[in-house]
């Protein structure tokens, strides 16, 4: 029985990205063990028989000591453990644990991108000077020992093998993390009695929240009638991350709603006539899945990620990113044709049906680990 440890930031994340997954390989004969930032979902990894290694990483964390303190955390972990084959997940995890492994001497490393980020996607001059350090880190972690990158679509591994941060032949292209299409299953159309559009997504700048709010109050001085949700939490470990001003100020102009983080996102699809998100890059965004999954029409920007799951016309719109005027026409266009909307959320159903079910996810994850342990 080979021993498998996932690295992620946080339990959160773990939870909502990697736990069928995890599952699958524990069904599959592996001993299981989680590493990551523990806040309220200790009992939930714990009760599906997971081994839970409380880990005191932050995503935000800039302090040069508690770097390294954090950095030998990691690396005592792994000498201890001693597993088989690792699997970090996000920027932060690769860096650190790829090191971190290749000093233990981990037999097998799986490092998984789930997109490019604040550092690659960011104009800010924080992220501008990050960036050429981050490269040449990646450069050497990519590509020691037996190792692969899993990346989510194919425009981050072109940039990636371009740039030199990775050799071509280690990438592994897997769409995303899978949606459970029974849990988040084909709904009615919305019978709510003014039209919604959601955003679903952590209030940070690059996902495009402040381009949202400026179409909402484009549409609504046009005088559109709709209501406008902004669904997720505040994240201020993160550089991107709406500040509080910010978000009081918008509630109190009106134009748009803030419900917070969701654990029942298929109830809240349920409500929803349209799913957005103007996001400047992302891996693939597991939202977006979920509410073509529920036959929600989608309103996105043509960027990686993205455009893996919107087809334009098909399931979906895509605008340009950073573009208020077209995204407030795109969703106008939707607003004011349910019959249309009703039939791209369909076709999106059927989309993810067939190229984007969480047993698909796993299947290729398993496929990863087996041939890097050599089974």
């Amino acid at each position: 029985m080979a021993k498998l440890l996932f690295f992620v930031t946080e339990d959160w994340y773990f939870c909502s990205h990697r736990l069928p997954v995890a599952r699958a390989a524990q069904a599959a004969g592996h001993e299981v063990v989680v590493a990551c930032r523990v806040h309220r979902h200790a009992e939930v990894i714990e009760t599906a028989g997971f081994r839970l290694i409380p880990l005191d990483l932050r995503r935000g964390g800039q302090n040069p000591l508690q770097e390294l303190v954090s950095l030998r955390a990691i690396w005592r972990i792994y000498r201890r453990e001693r597993p088989d084959i690792v699997h970090h997940v996000a920027l932060k995890p690769v860096l650190y644990g790829a090191l971190a492994a290749y000093l233990a001497r981990v037999p097998a490393v799986v490092n998984a991108l789930t997109g490019l980020g604040y550092v690659f996607s960011s104009p800010t001059l924080k992220a501008r000077l990050l960036r050429p350090f981050v490269t040449l880190a990646l450069r050497g972690l990519l590509n020691a020992g037996r190792s692969v990158l899993i990346l989510q679509n194919p425009d981050d591994g072109r940039m990636l093998v371009q740039e030199g941060m990775v050799e071509a032949n280690r990438i592994r292209l897997i769409r995303g993390s899978g949606v459970d299409i029974r849990r988040f299953a084909l709904c009615p159309p919305a019978q709510e009695l003014l039209p919604l559009v959601v955003l679903p997504a952590r209030l940070l700048r690059d996902k495009g929240v402040v381009e949202f709010v400026a179409a909402a109050r484009l549409l609504k001085a046009q005088g559109v009638v709709a209501r406008f949700a902004l669904v997720g939490e505040r994240d201020p470990e993160n550089a991107a991350a709406i500040d509080d001003q910010t978000l009081a100020d918008w509630m109190q102009e009106g134009c748009v709603e803030c419900w917070g983080r969701h654990e029942d996102m298929p109830a809240v699809f349920a409500q929803a006539s349209i799913v957005c998100l103007p996001s400047y890059r992302e891996g693939l965004p597991k939202a977006l899945l979920e509410a073509a999954a529920c036959g929600r029409a989608l309103v996105a920007t043509d960027v990686p990620g993205c455009r893996e799951i919107v087809i334009d016309g098909h399931n979906g719109l895509l605008v340009p990113v950073q573009d208020v005027v077209a995204l407030a026409a795109a969703l106008r266009r939707l607003l004011e044709n349910a019959a249309w909307r009703d039939t791209l959320g369909r076709n999106g159903r059927a989309l993810v049906e067939a190229e984007f079910s969480e047993e698909r996810v796993m299947q290729q994850t398993l496929a990863v680990y087996r041939a890097l342990l050599g089974r």
